[in-house]
């Protein structure tokens, strides 16, 4: 454990009062828990796709975490403040010492009303999850759209997406996936791309390209008043553009992952409803393979994090299993 982070385990290393403080780690972020707020640091690496080496990019990452992020959960989002070191410690906030990092400060959420937790809780309804479609829907309705954004809802661009997951994940074979069903996906999504390069076009005529979330699972949304969704895509913005689909299958593929079909089909519903949606069903496939597919390989990529627990890497080699299967499933 760093220096760093040992020392913004004390709860005096906060400018707000806690009596304790818990670290959860994700392969991107050191995320310290306090009682009444929460403090993001981002991790110095690069994995090609995003770069936080540098201090510079770490918080610039920062101020675009709590920017984009006040789109959907503006309550949540109190905004960015620097990590120093004095030569004896690390602290959060204003002090005397070099600025050697950043923090994005964030309300606690209460966490039993999480998606997630409802959903494991067996208190998931349709009610809950039409209000989550309509947040959805009308966020999509307004986010932003230019021909920069609409670029990356073409075949081509997105197939940068896809390569690169490819050809990131193909290490893990015969770890977290096996070889015939990584060559399965990869002979599919090339198919994809040659058989309905057009659905593309005709989704950036139709103005469904659009500034998204890029990361909506179950874990980013809170059903509680408003319907605050979190925790979006600020390190990439190929990721967060693109076709507001690809936002609905993030869901879709979660809610499916964790035994939720029904729930899966009843927000797709909704949301057709609420967005005035087509059928869209080759395509919301299509984005559900991809869904699955990433979150395979982040998992995989704690396999390489040398700060993680031989058992916590043994439960992500089982993790990202299960998503490259569903991956498969949905072929």
């Amino acid at each position: 454990m760093s220096a760093m982070m040992e020392d913004l385990l004390e709860p005096a290393a906060f400018p707000d009062e806690t009596r304790s403080v818990s670290l959860v780690q994700t392969h991107i972020s050191l995320v310290f828990i306090a009682d009444a707020f929460v403090y993001k640091v981002k991790k110095p690496v690069n994995f090609g796709f995003l770069d936080f080496t540098s201090l510079e990019n770490r918080a610039h990452a920062c101020r675009q975490e709590v920017l984009l992020n006040r789109r959907l959960a503006p309550e949540i989002y109190e905004g960015v403040l620097p990590v120093v070191f004095d030569g004896f410690r690390h602290r959060v906030g204003a002090g005397h010492g070099a600025v050697v990092d950043h923090a994005v400060k964030m309300r606690r959420i209460p966490e039993e009303r999480l998606m997630k937790a409802v959903f494991a809780r067996g208190e998931l309804n349709g009610e809950d999850v039409e209000r989550v479609a309509r947040v959805l829907a009308d966020f999509h309705r307004t986010a932003q759209r230019s021909p920069e954004i609409d670029a990356f809802g073409r075949a081509e661009a997105f197939r940068v997406n896809t390569d690169e997951n490819f050809a990131q994940v193909e290490k893990y074979c015969g770890t977290s996936i096996d070889q015939p069903l990584f060559e399965a996906l990869r002979q599919w999504t090339v198919a994809f791309y040659r058989d309905h390069a057009a659905l593309f076009e005709e989704r950036i005529a139709a103005g469904r390209v659009r500034d998204c979330h890029g990361d909506l699972h179950m874990e980013h949304i809170c059903l509680s008043d408003g319907i605050p969704i979190f925790d979006c895509i600020e390190f990439n913005d190929r990721f967060r553009y693109g076709d507001t689909l690809a936002d609905v299958a993030f869901l879709m593929m979660d809610l499916d992952y964790h035994g939720g079909a029904a729930f899966s089909n009843l927000f797709w519903e909704a949301y057709r409803r609420f967005a005035e949606e087509g059928e869209g069903e080759e395509l919301l496939t299509f984005y559900k393979v991809y869904r699955a597919f990433v979150r395979g390989k982040v998992i995989s990529f704690q396999l390489d994090d040398p700060g993680i627990e031989a058992f916590e890497k043994e439960k992500a080699v089982r993790s990202a299993r299960a998503y490259f299967e569903l991956a498969g499933s949905y072929l």
